[in-house]
């Protein structure tokens, strides 16, 4: 994904509503109702996940990988279920908001990596660039592009760690009829807890 696509105007103006979205959620119970500027300039298609993080780590992440949904619409129904649903966490509480880091990514459509070698998985795939997403039947995994970055994997240990996502052992990928998809993102984050908002570099 070009950087342009998003601007850096845009990505911390979806930072910043997806706070208040979320915010009126926790405090009322209600969705906010979205102004139609925003409405209008986000009314693409695209995958988009939100991700938030506190002083420990990881407090929530949902998100939608396929441009199913108009971009707008996908946003807000991702940050409420980043804060209510994730079933590895119990659902945020309005008081902790004020220690929580709001995160996007917006996502390119996912593509099928042709090989006709599984090892060839690991030269067609750059850390600091790619998420990726593992299928086999009715099960997939999938992470963001910057999971690899902040846990140091190379691209191998990259491939593993979406196989154990998934359900599945770590050398699933080197499978016959395992699928594996990769697409990029564009991240803009809360530096510190409704703090500044800037874009994240995954790579130099």
């Amino acid at each position: 994904m070009r950087d342009n696509l998003i601007s850096e105007k845009e990505g911390k103006l979806l930072v910043k509503t997806t706070r208040l979205i979320v915010t009126e959620f926790l405090k009322n119970g209600t969705r906010v109702e979205l102004d139609e500027k925003f409405q209008k300039d986000f009314s693409f298609k695209s995958g988009v996940f939100v991700t938030l993080n506190n002083s420990l780590g990881l407090r929530g992440c949902i998100g939608y990988p396929l441009p199913d949904k108009k971009l707008y619409k996908a946003l807000e129904d991702a940050a409420i279920s980043a804060a209510t649903e994730d079933p590895r966490f119990p659902p945020i509480k309005f008081e902790e908001l004020d220690s929580i880091m709001f995160e996007v990514t917006v996502l390119t459509p996912p593509k099928k990596i042709e090989v006709n070698d599984p090892q060839e998985y690991v030269s067609k795939i750059k850390v600091g660039q790619d998420g990726l997403i593992v299928k086999y039947g009715y099960n997939s995994g999938l992470l963001l592009p910057q999971v690899p970055v902040e846990y140091g994997w190379n691209e191998r240990e990259f491939l593993e760690y979406t196989c154990e996502k998934a359900g599945f052992h770590k050398d699933y990928w080197k499978k016959t009829g395992v699928e594996i998809q990769k697409f990029e993102g564009i991240v803009f984050k809360e530096k510190n807890p409704n703090g500044k908002i800037i874009q994240k570099k995954l790579s130099d």
